[in-house]
């Protein structure tokens, strides 16, 4: 089900992808999920194989974005896991970490060294950007945003900027989304 503002009694349209955004598929396409997540998230990690199946269901006609949403006092590692993601994508392999961090669900210090050598990073570099918090404001900007929109908890999916309030199933979430073609 997706929500109005008028329905939910608060803001709920997340903005349409921008530049700063992480999008598979085309910014252009007719359907846009937006997740904000994070990589302690075990919902997350389950939503995820529903996203894959849409992905390959819509193929073109979807554009998934990732944001950022750490839950730091429930999940220790999110906020690092978040920067090392992006850390990934100033490389050129953010959903390469992405996949990893989800896949893996590891997510200590050596272990995000680990997953930037085995996806071929720069690892000197990569580490020296998490030392010096160098994404840190990037994480913080996903989540300022999602709280602007309400977001309260992870995941939380928004199709074509208005929010999904369904089962994280495939079944469910595929019509969601075909009711906004």
């Amino acid at each position: 089900m997706i929500l109005s503002e008028e329905e939910a009694g608060v803001p709920v349209a997340a903005a349409a992808p921008t530049e700063r955004d992480h999008v598979m598929g085309s910014p252009d396409a007719p359907l846009v999920l937006v997740e904000y997540g994070e990589y302690e998230c075990i919902t997350c990690r389950i939503a995820r194989v529903a996203v894959g199946h849409l992905q390959q269901k819509f193929g073109e006609r979807l554009a998934y974005v990732f944001r950022h949403f750490p839950q730091s006092r429930q999940h220790p590692h999110a906020q690092l896991a978040a920067e090392a993601a992006e850390a990934a994508g100033a490389q050129g392999k953010f959903w390469e970490m992405h996949a990893r961090l989800f896949e893996t669900g590891q997510l200590s210090e050596d272990d995000l060294r680990w997953h930037a050598e085995e996806i071929g990073l720069d690892v000197e570099r990569f580490r020296r950007e998490l030392r010096e918090r160098t994404y840190a404001p990037r994480v913080v900007e996903d989540l300022e945003e999602g709280i602007r929109v309400n977001v309260t908890r992870t995941p939380t999916f928004f199709i074509n900027s208005q929010r999904y309030e369904g089962p994280l199933e495939v079944k469910p979430l595929k019509e969601a989304l075909e009711a906004a073609l």
